[in-house]
């Protein structure tokens, strides 16, 4: 049955911004100026100084963004990533797409983030870099992973995607490594309509870098010098997100209101529930509950008209995309048990508290079967 509670509601930002949207359409079309113009520049200015950061540069998309800070870094066939067992295929395929290998590591159990202690094992000499994803909005504990790169004289680069506006001891996603990618796509926090991405960096050489990479590998027009590709932010989508950026606080913080009350309404309903140490401040892009009955749960879930989803249903290691790595099933178990037993539960910053009240009495009234020690 088509949910009548959807997963997540893309009409509802559009209704609340319709005229200040309106007036970003009409400005970029009345400028007759439609790529690499004075919109884009200006959103690439507010959004590195709402990061914390000194650069951004907008691209085409969320994979974009980590490709090209892979390429700036001069990371390419020969070496190695370090990167989640635990992640969307994206993490993966930007380490692929700059000729480099994946070699994943396991997710800590409580955060399901990258666990800094199980990296160094990791480690080789042709070993060049960690990405770390900050999974569900949530950051990752960097320090540990800042540390570790250090000692091997590794970079270190974020996956951003789902974390616009999260800190991490009190700093944004974006000013925590050497440069972080994100994904402006439709869903995320900070969303567009259609795709995007962004690099953000204080780092002066990875920024002229990606300029250079995002647009042909050219400073000057018809004079390339260096093989690029044609990965930009157009303007239209950087006037929306300038809109968006001036109310992404605010729909943060109506997320999190939300996820407060999911997290009270089920804390004695048999569910492993969301983590979250004291170092971070998430943006809850996912409401991710763990349990050992998940299709009971979604059968239920459906049977109410509720949307849900799985974040994800099937490891990097297991896709066929990288069946040539080897890596069968059990070779990374947590991630593996994660992705049999976890479901994604509506959250946004226009779900209301009604609404989730009708999401967690769902949830509740599966409870006998839902144990989870």
């Amino acid at each position: 049955m088509t949910a009548t509670l959807p997963f997540l509601d893309l009409k509802a930002p559009h209704i609340e911004l319709q005229d200040a949207l309106d007036t970003a359409y009409r400005r970029v079309m009345d400028s007759g100026w439609y790529l690499l113009g004075k919109e884009l520049e200006a959103f690439e200015q507010e959004f590195a100084a709402y990061c914390g950061a000194t650069h951004c540069i907008g691209v085409g998309n969320g994979l974009d963004a980590l490709h090209l800070i892979l390429r700036a870094l001069d990371i390419g066939a020969g070496d190695e990533v370090i990167v989640p067992s635990n992640t969307y295929i994206a993490t993966w395929l930007a380490v692929s797409y700059a000729g480099a290998t994946p070699v994943p590591v396991e997710p800590d159990e409580t955060t399901f983030n990258i666990d800094p202690e199980r990296i160094e094992a990791a480690i080789t000499p042709r070993t060049k870099a960690i990405l770390a994803v900050h999974l569900y909005g949530q950051p990752a504990d960097m320090d540990p992973i800042n540390a570790v790169a250090r000692k091997h004289g590794l970079r270190v680069i974020e996956d951003a995607a789902q974390a616009h506006g999260a800190r991490y001891k009190g700093c944004r996603a974006g000013s925590l490594g050497d440069a972080a990618g994100f994904s402006f796509y439709p869903g995320k926090n900070l969303g567009a309509i259609g795709d995007g991405g962004a690099v953000v960096t204080s780092d002066d050489g990875i920024a002229a870098r990606v300029r250079m990479l995002r647009n042909y590998g050219s400073q000057l027009k018809y004079h390339n010098e260096v093989k690029g590709f044609n990965s930009r932010l157009d303007e239209l989508q950087a006037g929306f997100l300038r809109v968006k950026l001036a109310c992404l606080d605010e729909w943060n913080a109506r997320r999190a209101a939300i996820a407060a009350y999911y997290s009270e309404a089920l804390a004695d309903a048999g569910f492993s529930l969301p983590y979250v140490p004291d170092r971070v401040e998430p943006v809850w892009h996912l409401f991710v509950l763990r349990t050992k009955e998940r299709q009971r749960l979604t059968e239920n879930l459906d049977r109410c008209g509720i949307g849900w989803l799985i974040h994800y249903p099937l490891p990097p290691h297991l896709q066929g995309a990288y069946r040539e790595l080897n890596l069968p099933a059990g070779t990374f178990p947590i991630a593996e048990q994660l992705a049999q037993q976890v479901v994604s539960l509506p959250i946004g910053p226009h779900i209301t508290f009604d609404q989730a009240s009708v999401v967690a009495a769902a949830c509740r009234e599966t409870v006998p079967a839902l144990s989870f020690p």
